[in-house]
């Protein structure tokens, strides 16, 4: 996988980029700023070689606000198909919806808290399933989001059991994770999955269910 690494501390890029190429990976490029990551991104767009996924700070100059967000927002308008994970030292819900519901909201976005990278397994995961157009939130920033009140909208039709799987895809785990997790066999899992796309209004020829149903998921649990 070619990945644009995006963080204004070195240590932390050092760190990520061991991961990565000691994983196969290559890093093409490295950015202290969201202007270079910008400028770097449209750089190997335009010679029709982009990056297989960006991943990028939240924090980062020359705002030292929220300009690694903003960057990936940006990014994602311009060239729609191209995965980005955004990394966190914040569990924070409005950058999440905001990557989320951005221009080109269609999958292959994730946010993930930087303390979660030392989880090499875990991490590489996530990186598999947004470079594959899946959707991944930190586990943390989904029981931060998840509103104890009764369910909203759509989510009330789903029910217990049904809204504790969904949470746990919007994790981006796959079915044999969720039955891992919730003690289920895969048939009871994937009979669960099947009603939440059904009771949600996605029919089984409507494309990225999963990822409708994880955007769903959130739109009315923040």
């Amino acid at each position: 996988m070619r990945i644009v690494l995006a963080d204004d501390s070195m240590l932390i890029r050092a760190g990520i980029r061991e991961i990565l190429t000691s994983h196969s990976h290559e890093v093409i490029r490295e950015c202290e700023d969201a202007t270079e990551l910008v400028a770097a991104v449209d750089e190997f767009a335009r010679s029709g070689a982009a990056p297989d996924l960006v991943i990028t700070d939240v924090r980062m100059p020359p705002g030292n606000t929220d300009d690694g967000l903003r960057a990936a927002i940006d990014l994602r308008s311009r060239h729609r198909d191209l995965p980005v994970l955004v990394l966190s030292a914040y569990v924070t819900g409005p950058y999440v919806q905001e990557l989320l519901n951005g221009p080109g909201a269609d999958g292959a976005v994730g946010y993930l808290l930087k303390e979660k990278v030392g989880r090499v397994v875990d991490f590489l995961r996530v990186l598999d399933t947004v470079s594959g157009g899946g959707v991944v939130i930190d586990p943390e920033v989904v029981r931060y989001v998840t509103h104890a009140d009764a369910p909203q909208g759509p989510l009330a039709r789903l029910t217990a059991r049904e809204r504790e799987v969904l949470a746990l895809m919007a994790e981006g785990r796959s079915n044999a994770e969720i039955a891992s997790a919730l003690f289920l066999s895969g048939a009871s899992v994937s009979k669960h999955v099947a009603n939440v796309f059904v009771k949600l209004g996605m029919p089984p020829n409507e494309d990225n269910r999963r990822v409708k149903a994880i955007l769903t998921w959130f739109e009315y649990n923040y």
